[in-house]
């Protein structure tokens, strides 16, 4: 009994005070360098989705990381009570591709290294990952004669939508078609292209053709080079 009487003082006693003024000073330079990353993903990602709407999370789970962590760490028992709130959260926002849920590990790890105030260590790996992301992408994986864009085929309404149709319109006019992504389901379809056009007039062809299979069929194009 006494051991048990213990271990309930030690969890309770075992909370360290956070100094305010570091800890003010660790959540800013957490929001400096989501927002840091935030510029670095718009500039430089692959993705097909927004990359400007995608990148205003980085900042809000950077900042929630880096407060739980100064927290939890400050008390065993608050850690231990972490774990079990942890187990009852889930996310439903699916990543539809691998460079967002890389991005996202490295706004985590932001919140991680000045929670637990490892800002300088967090501050050089993270200007060091930038750095080459920045130098893979600008010599080694951009192609200035890459005139690609990026086309999304949507419609709230998939009855009626056959992906082969769209597919033999697009290569009518497109020199060149990629599928990249489909999400089909009963309640929405959103097929993502890369496509290559020769002209501006094939463009605006292959969006009447391909309004004509379905009224309710939305078309984006998204310059593959913009930020």
């Amino acid at each position: 009994m006494d051991i048990f009487k213990t271990f309930d003082e030690f969890l309770v006693q075992s909370q360290a005070q956070i100094p305010i003024i570091n800890f003010i000073l660790n959540l800013i330079f957490t929001a400096i360098l989501a927002l840091i990353l935030k510029q670095v993903y718009i500039i430089y990602g692959n993705t097909l989705s927004n990359r400007r709407l995608f990148s205003q999370n980085f900042l809000m789970i950077a900042m929630t990381t880096m407060l739980i962590i100064t927290i939890v760490k400050s008390s065993l028992a608050l850690s231990l009570g972490l774990v079990g709130a942890l187990s009852i959260i889930r996310f439903r926002a699916a990543i539809k591709e691998p460079e967002e849920l890389a991005y996202l590990f490295l706004a985590i790890s932001i919140g991680l290294g000045f929670g637990a105030n490892q800002g300088s260590v967090t501050t050089v790996a993270l200007v060091i990952i930038l750095v080459i992301i920045g130098i893979s992408q600008k010599y080694f994986f951009n192609n200035p004669d890459n005139n690609n864009m990026h086309l999304t085929v949507m419609s709230n309404d998939p009855k009626g939508i056959d992906l082969n149709n769209i597919i033999k319109t697009l290569n009518k006019f497109c020199s060149g078609v990629n599928l990249k992504r489909l999400d089909e389901s009963d309640e929405i379809f959103e097929a993502s292209f890369l496509v290559e056009y020769d002209s501006y007039e094939k463009l605006i062809k292959t969006k009447k053709e391909v309004q004509k299979l379905n009224d309710k069929i939305k078309l984006t194009f998204l310059d593959n080079n913009i930020f």
